[in-house]
């Protein structure tokens, strides 16, 4: 669907950027994160096409895995400026969890 946006910043670095969150049912019907994604927004006018890789947070233990499956509350970002910036994620345990093809059209 088409989105209007109006962009406001004290520091345009690294930006315009929009940050994907996907979610679906689980086995038990839960609500969980199926990946997070980001991508910058194109300048030029014109279509473009991006292809946004998807990764979900992981659990660091196997307990602590077997209790997030069990409860149905899985690891997610609480804040998404965290897939936007990159800043503190090298110490996140995440997987790969495929793609996302978002299509632009600039004016």
């Amino acid at each position: 669907f088409p989105i209007d946006i109006t962009f406001k910043s004290t520091n345009p670095s690294g930006w315009p950027q929009i940050v994907v969150s996907v979610y679906g049912p689980d086995f038990f019907g839960n609500d969980v994160v199926r990946g997070y994604g980001a991508v910058h927004v194109p300048f030029t006018p014109g279509r473009h096409t991006r292809t946004i890789a998807m990764f979900v947070p992981e659990s660091t233990s196997r307990l602590q895995k077997f209790t997030s499956w069990f409860t149905g509350r899985r690891p997610e970002f609480t804040d998404p400026r965290v897939v936007a910036q990159g800043e503190g994620r090298e110490v996140t345990r995440v997987r790969s969890q495929g793609f996302v093809t978002i299509s632009f059209n600039v004016v």
